[in-house]
């Protein structure tokens, strides 16, 4: 379940508010010897430290969420790469890769919608249907006979891509996954930016 930031910060708010009353309250109720210079004093530096061991925290937390968004943004990113340098080695083999590339696009599509969902609960990281599309890309691959070496090096290229893709696209996806849920990266990642430009690129090509 994740709840919305506006309540967060109405729930921190409210907090804050309670907190500073019920020391406005307990502050008239403390004997005359508590409020001392000396207990100021020492109230002041105990805050200090506090403080700072709260800023501290908060930093340590905002750079492993950084860490791990920069992560997961450059596995997105190389998948992207890595599935253009596919289709374009089928564009260069020729038109008998059409159905091939045809296929490489909806196996793109499948692949954003599973990682950015309108919804985070929907986030799916392993949907078998999504591999199959992309086994059914290698399938019409192999089914290619390639008349010269010119375009049996680009089936070569097409079918070392399309394995990367299938070996690399699980354990990415996981991680990608539980990053999305942890740090609620798909906010940030509206309109798949990262992904975007594979789906405009195939669609310009085919």
């Amino acid at each position: 379940m994740t709840i919305s930031p506006l309540i967060v910060g109405l729930i921190i708010f409210a907090v804050l508010v309670g907190g500073a009353f019920a020391g406005w309250e307990t502050r008239r109720r403390l004997p005359a010897h508590h409020l001392n210079d000396e207990t100021k004093s020492l109230v002041s530096v105990s805050m200090a430290v506090v403080g700072t061991i709260s800023a501290l925290v908060l930093g340590l937390l905002i750079s492993n969420a950084n860490t791990s968004f920069i992560a997961r943004s450059g596995e997105v990113t190389t998948l992207s790469a890595d599935i253009l340098r596919l289709d374009q080695m089928l564009r260069l083999y020729g038109p008998e890769a059409d159905p091939a590339r045809g296929k490489l696009l909806q196996f793109a599509e499948r692949k954003t919608n599973d990682l950015f969902p309108q919804s985070l609960k929907d986030v799916h990281m392993d949907n078998e249907s999504t591999y199959e599309v992309l086994q059914q890309v290698e399938y019409l691959m192999l089914e290619l006979r390639p008349p010269d070496p010119r375009r049996q090096w680009f089936l070569q290229q097409a079918l070392l891509h399309a394995a990367k893709i299938g070996n690399g696209t699980g354990s990415w996806a996981k991680r990608l996954g539980r990053a999305l849920q942890r740090h609620s990266l798909l906010s940030s990642c509206s309109g798949c930016a990262c992904c975007s430009p594979v789906l405009g690129c195939l669609r310009h090509t085919i």
